[in-house]
């Protein structure tokens, strides 16, 4: 197959496929499919809700088309699979996305044509649980009739700096001319370049363990957090402290939610228990994080205790709810967690974030955003992400939404160390 020939088709236009779908779209025809007719619908009509790509970047990809039915992407000859792939309520990876367009690829792809997955999976998935349901469904042979490769995203959600095309992309192939190829079909929209990986397991492996590696690396920083605050030092305070010393990493505290760090590890421990090892050091960080939430509801039951606030009577505003600043995203968000935790010691909690969508947070997590901020109306105020509009409120317009007696509560250190009454 030469590049001039290319028909791209994307399988899922989510945070991950339509980047890719749109600097494909600039250069080869390209067509988006996606299950859900409405996100279909708004990219027809030019508007990303994801924010990832603007009007104006929707509208330079000429090639492009969008669609939501199947048969439309039978002429295709690379696809290429951004569908998600999510964990369930035991930690253990649901695969039933990438099974579901594995059937559907079965059903449209030919001779020659050549299939890529990007959703993070465990090293092994694409060749053990994709391929032979494509194989059955289509009746093509793997290798003779249809190639494969895997290509992991590296999508980062509301990051305008560090873009698909600005960020090395990992490629492989599942025979060497493939993978030549899938590189060359790569690096024709990637300007920071590519890595040829050696197989497609050792791609697969490459993506789990760079969002491992960074959870981990959280999770120590989060139990720095909890022992400094027994010991009443500030701990933004010892981080900058140690951050003088040239090899110190800068990570900090905080709830780690989204569709990546907290969720790949568990594909690597479900793999790594498959093969007979019991992986220690990664669950204990994945503990570790997925007790933040808790933790910091605890902290703010304690400080109101100690303020003479009666926790079965008070009103707690949580302020944002994405699982990140500045960015729509509330895919496996961790401040639900705090939510929660504050509502089982019958606190009323108001939640408030500008940047979710009430509609994607009442379906996914049954909880109705407030639409303004109400001055002098609450006990509790946790500042539970980094919004820039939370920063530009600045410390009196936020105190101003507590009561005479409150508490205030700054898990990601928007304001300084000595305006909020705990600081995670």
């Amino acid at each position: 197959m030469k590049l001039e020939n290319l028909n791209i088709g994307i399988i899922g236009l989510g945070y991950v496929g339509l980047p890719l779908a749109v600097e494909f779209g600039k250069k080869y025809r390209t067509l988006g499919f996606d299950i859900n007719e409405s996100r279909v619908l708004e990219l027809r009509n030019g508007r990303d809700s994801t924010l990832e790509c603007s009007s104006e970047e929707l509208a330079e990809a000429d090639l492009l088309q969008y669609t939501s039915l199947l048969e439309d992407i039978k002429d295709c000859n690379f696809y290429i699979v951004t569908v998600p792939t999510p964990i369930d309520d035991s930690n253990v990876p649901d695969l039933n996305p990438l099974k579901k367009a594995s059937e559907a690829l079965g059903k449209v792809i030919s001779i020659n044509d050549v299939v890529v997955f990007e959703s993070t999976v465990y090293p092994g998935a694409t060749e053990e649980v994709c391929i032979p349901i494509i194989e059955r469904v289509s009746g093509l042979i793997f290798n003779k009739d249809f190639f494969a490769g895997y290509s992991p995203e590296r999508i980062n959600p509301g990051d305008k700096v560090n873009r698909l095309t600005t960020i090395v992309k990992i490629t492989s192939g599942s025979t060497p001319g493939v993978a030549d190829f899938i590189d060359t079909v790569y690096s024709s929209i990637v300007t920071a370049g590519t890595h040829k990986a050696s197989s497609i397991k050792v791609a697969e492996a490459a993506k789990v363990i760079e969002n491992t590696q960074r959870d981990l690396n959280i999770a120590v920083i989060n139990e720095f957090a909890k022992i400094f605050n027994r010991l009443d030092i500030d701990t933004e305070e010892v981080l900058k402290a140690a951050g003088t010393k040239w090899n110190f990493l800068p990570f900090k505290p905080g709830l780690v939610g989204g569709h990546c760090i907290s969720v790949d590890p568990y594909y690597l421990t479900h793999k790594a228990k498959e093969v007979g090892y019991s992986p220690e050091v990664i669950l204990a960080g994945r503990r570790i994080n997925d007790g933040m939430g808790s933790y910091v509801a605890t902290q703010m039951v304690k400080k109101l205790s100690s303020k003479k606030i009666h926790i079965d009577e008070a009103k707690v505003l949580v302020m944002g709810f994405t699982f990140k600043g500045d960015c729509p995203d509330v895919r496996n968000t961790k401040i639900i967690d705090i939510v929660k935790e504050l509502k089982d010691f019958n606190m009323t909690v108001d939640v408030y974030d500008s940047w979710a969508s009430k509609q994607e947070v009442r379906h996914e997590y049954g909880i109705e955003l407030i639409d303004d901020l109400k001055v002098g109306a609450y006990d509790g105020v946790v500042i539970a992400v980094d919004h820039s509009e939370f920063k530009l409120m600045g410390v009196e317009a936020i105190r101003a939404l507590g009561k005479e007696n409150h508490v205030l509560y700054d898990v990601k250190h928007v304001l300084k160390p000595n305006e909020a009454d705990i600081r995670l």
